[in-house]
């Protein structure tokens, strides 16, 4: 796994342009609770910087016309992925976001699909909270916004990709790795309170068998042996 890295955003792209919360409110059916997430939970939304081919040169593409990048300023300690994907699913263009609050700053992104009326979004991956004074660093090279996007996808990933993998495969397979995870978690509380001596065997073939696919999963690359 990469060193959580902040990049420095070409001073050419910069967009600079408060977003109302209440544009958010006004795009799908948005739950009271989550409405209350924005209040309590949201100083300012930026729409900071627009990457694109007038921007920075970079050609899109059908899968990534445009990359956008917000900040999101929070009140209190962090603001929720739902928060997050509500504001993701307003926007048809992926977006990297940065969460700022108490002197400090974390990058934050999830895997987007364009097409149809809402885009869909996968799950979060994030930096560790850095400071926000940290030394940002140049944006990767890349021949166009699609493998910019990827790339920068690729370094917030909590492991690395397997070689020939592509983002939207890792992206995948980890999400796979949760939900195996999520199934053996449940699944040794059930063998802690099962007082039937053959159902805890089975239980237990169960754990096992969810495991080895597990470390499957998130292991490195298996060799090809002939």
């Amino acid at each position: 796994m990469a060193e959580p890295v902040l990049y420095q955003w070409p001073l050419v792209a910069k967009f600079g342009r408060v977003v109302p919360k209440t544009k958010f409110y006004e795009h799908g059916n948005v739950r009271t609770a989550l409405l209350k997430k924005f209040v309590d939970d949201i100083q300012r939304i930026t729409w900071a910087y627009k990457l694109a081919d007038d921007t920075i040169r970079l050609r899109g593409t059908a899968a990534v016309p445009e990359i956008q990048v917000f900040t999101v300023e929070t009140k209190g300690a962090d603001v929720s992925d739902d928060v997050l994907t509500a504001i993701d699913k307003t926007v048809h263009f992926p977006i990297i976001f940065e969460v700022t609050g108490d002197d400090r700053v974390r990058t934050v992104a999830a895997q987007k699909t364009l097409g149809g009326k809402t885009p869909s979004v996968g799950m979060y991956y994030s930096t560790e909270w850095l400071p926000a004074d940290t030394e940002r660093q140049p944006l990767p090279p890349a021949i166009n916004l699609n493998v910019l996007y990827e790339t920068i996808l690729s370094a917030l990933l909590p492991m690395d990709m397997r070689a020939g993998e592509t983002v939207s495969e890792a992206t995948g397979r980890l999400d796979r790795a949760e939900k195996l995870q999520r199934e053996i978690t449940r699944l040794e509380r059930k063998l802690r309170t099962e007082p039937q001596l053959n159902r805890k065997i089975e239980v237990r073939r169960q754990i096992r068998e969810r495991t080895t696919v597990l470390t499957a999963l998130t292991g490195p690359t298996p060799s090809n042996k002939d």
